[in-house]
């Protein structure tokens, strides 16, 4: 039974991945095309989380912890770089605004609610904490800004890319600074609480595979994910047009959720196993890394394939992206979760689900 189910997974993988392949190529219905390589993506962004997961048992815990967000969001970053060069711009925004909304409030809601149902009270590290919430508050100002400009006419399209690029520079080098403050000069100060009720995962201490193995599953898997990606993207315009879906519902909700997938089953996972810290610092971890490097880098790609992509995003998606933010700040700056508190980041979650649904 248990080599039963050792298989089991690797072997769906494979499967949903050669289906993926096969209805790609034979061109078959784009809504079974789209829902195969929806499946593939689950099931590759998982494989991928668990190899991260292994490289980050042989990098150290710091440096681990950062393999996690940047590998965890490799799906979202390939996904957004195809339709970048697609030149669907909108769905762009879409998606990544929807990578950090659901980060914010879906990832970490659940967690907080899994966690919070086994674990009375559960606590991490405060400082921590509040300053992922202040980045997160740069990162909105970062969006406001260029937006409120462009909008009200005081600069032209062209001042706009302009300000972009600025604005997407000065992002990574602050996620840059953010890396040397947190991994290096202040390592110490930013370690997570212990707590002598946390236990052990499972295989913590023994990962299943070697050091090697681990490096080169790690380079199969993201491999994997750039080409489901690719046909998972190739399906989405005829699925709005077919569905009568809004493009910034699909790239916020469906494309988000599609490739969040990894992140949360990790994510709820450790906080089930009373290691709250973790998980917050997976979801709040991955939002950080979308608003101000995933998205900066989607903007110097589009501008090196000649057609730059603004940094101008909707009304709606400032306003979803300021509301995820300041109700997650709220609920973590104290350094302590409970299940009631993931249960309202979960409740924003659907209001703004069924709004971007209605758009």
């Amino acid at each position: 039974m248990f080599h039963l189910k050792k298989w089991i997974s690797p072997a769906l993988l494979i499967i949903t991945f050669i289906l993926s392949a096969v209805g790609h190529y034979a061109d078959w219905d784009h809504t079974l095309q789209f829902v195969l390589s929806a499946v593939a993506v689950v099931f590759v962004a998982g494989f991928l989380g668990r190899a991260t997961e292994s490289v980050a048992h042989y990098a150290g815990q710091r440096l681990g912890g950062f393999l996690n967000a940047t590998f965890g969001n490799a799906a979202e970053l390939i996904i957004a770089f195809f339709l970048v060069k697609e030149g669907l711009f909108d769905m762009v925004k879409a998606s990544l605004t929807g990578s950090i909304i659901g980060n914010l409030l879906l990832v970490l809601g659940l967690s907080i609610f899994a966690g919070g149902m086994k674990f009375k009270v559960q606590n991490f590290n405060v400082t921590l904490a509040g300053l992922n919430g202040s980045l997160m508050i740069v990162a909105v100002i970062a969006l406001f800004v260029p937006a409120m400009f462009f909008n009200t006419h005081s600069i032209t399209e062209r001042d706009t890319d302009v300000l972009s690029l600025v604005v997407a520079g000065l992002l990574i080098a602050s996620y840059m600074a953010w890396l040397i403050f947190s991994m290096i000069t202040h390592k110490k100060y930013l370690a997570d609480v212990t707590d002598d009720s946390a236990e052990e995962l499972p295989n913590e201490h023994a990962p299943a595979w070697s050091k090697g193995k681990s490096i080169l599953y790690l380079i199969l898997a993201t491999v994997m994910v750039a080409f489901v990606s690719e046909w998972l993207v190739g399906t989405l315009e005829t699925l709005t047009e077919r569905f009568g879906f809004s493009e910034l519902f699909v790239g916020a909700f469906l494309v988000a959720i599609i490739g969040n997938a990894a992140e949360h089953s990790a994510a709820i996972m450790l906080a089930m196993k009373n290691k709250i810290g973790a998980a917050v610092e997976i979801a709040v971890g991955s939002s950080l890394q979308i608003a101000l490097f995933v998205a900066p880098v989607l903007i110097f790609a589009s501008y090196f394939l000649g057609n730059t992509m603004d940094i101008v995003f909707t009304t709606i998606e400032i306003v979803a992206i300021a509301v995820s933010v300041f109700i997650a700040k709220s609920i973590i700056q104290d350094g302590s979760t409970n299940w009631y508190e993931g249960l309202l980041l979960l409740a924003v979650y659907m209001i703004l689900g069924v709004s971007f649904y209605l758009v």
